[in-house]
């Protein structure tokens, strides 16, 4: 069901937004986040959700609209929402390259950019889960989700996929393996920092 690949979709955004998360309060306490986690994240966005997965879900909109404008319209907007996820997403993506570029931007802003994209990144897919995907299973018919499966042109989640390529393993197994470098680096930072006699 095209509901429950967006379902999982969603978890794994959040699994993303969770490292992300962790890099922030890195950030907020005035050590170096790992930029290089943060990067590999921001370029998933760029990817998976903009070319599939929100097309997806303008398709399953577009249906409900036929189907039920009412519903449609009680939901809200889906394209002004999803030009919002892309506006944020670009403001996030453009922060972070200033600072790798050595440009001076206040902490306190970037910290707020980044927040900012995590909270609202959620809300949104809150906003799909509690009022589009419900009011899409109750309006449209098995022909149309049968429809709108045959338009669907998914070469597969390029980081969560089951049949994702070796390079996407490997993509994933690299943000995974920088996100556990970075804890380890950052512990024993905090371990040689400590006072002596700490426990």
């Amino acid at each position: 069901m095209i509901i429950d690949l967006l379902l999982r979709e969603h978890r794994n955004i959040d699994v993303l937004l969770v490292a992300l998360q962790r890099e922030l309060e890195i950030f907020e306490r005035g050590i170096r986040p790992d930029y290089e986690v943060i990067r590999a994240i921001i370029s998933y966005f760029e990817v998976y959700p903009e070319l599939y997965h929100h097309p997806q879900e303008d398709l399953i909109f577009s249906k409900l609209k036929a189907r039920d404008p009412d519903a449609a319209s009680s939901v809200g907007d889906l394209a002004v929402e999803h030009q919002e996820v892309v506006e944020r997403l670009h403001h996030f993506a453009q922060a972070i390259d200033a600072i790798l570029a050595d440009r001076e931007l206040f902490r306190q802003d970037v910290g707020n950019i980044i927040s900012d994209f995590i909270v609202r990144e959620r809300h949104h897919m809150m906003w799909e889960e509690q009022d589009f995907f419900p009011a899409a299973l109750k309006a449209l018919s098995a022909q149309d989700w049968t429809e709108i499966a045959s338009v669907l042109t998914n070469d597969g989640d390029p980081l969560f996929g089951e049949t994702a390529a070796a390079t996407s393993d490997a993509l994933r197994a690299h943000i995974l393996q920088l996100e556990q470098e970075a804890e380890a680096e950052r512990s024993s930072v905090v371990l040689s920092t400590a006072p002596a006699g700490s426990p």
